[in-house]
């Protein structure tokens, strides 16, 4: 089964917002904070409903990177600064290499997809029915600056 990927840039979000009110909460934070002045680490925006998480970090080889699926957020994720490959693929009927841990809404997963070049400007949004694989070297390994906002679906 293919999963769809949603990829736009902020401009487009109108689309997204009524998706539902978390998510609404979502972009309209983003389009209206500064988000390239955030600190690393995590920002609340409604509680566990919504919440960005601000990181840095170089990027990886293809081979080191794990496709990851969560259960209970949908992830905005954008770049702020730098470039990177992420995968996308459905998460549906995939091997589970690491079980669901419920505290972190995370499993790790063992699958094949399709890959898009995610460049500051863009987002990606990744539903609990998406496996995704982040973070992986464009040409180079380089440092990147990534919003990823959790939605609690």
């Amino acid at each position: 089964k293919q999963s769809l990927l949603y990829l736009d840039q902020l401009i487009h979000c109108d689309i997204y917002k009524n998706l539902s009110k978390n998510f609404n909460k979502a972009f309209e934070f983003l389009i209206n904070e500064n988000i390239y002045k955030l600190e690393n680490g995590k920002h609340f925006i409604d509680g566990d409903e919504v919440y960005i998480i601000v990181s840095e970090y170089k990027t990886k080889l293809l081979s080191e990177a794990r496709w990851e699926a969560h259960k209970k957020y949908a992830d905005i994720q954008m770049l702020l600064s730098g470039e990177e490959l992420i995968g996308y693929a459905s998460a549906d009927g995939a091997k589970i290499t690491q079980e669901y841990n419920p505290e972190k809404d995370i499993m790790f997963l063992d699958l094949t997809g399709e890959y898009i070049n995610l460049i500051p400007g863009r987002f990606a949004v990744f539903f609990p029915h998406d496996a995704h694989q982040p973070g992986i070297t464009v040409n180079s390994p380089q440092q990147v600056k990534k919003i990823v906002v959790k939605v609690h679906i």
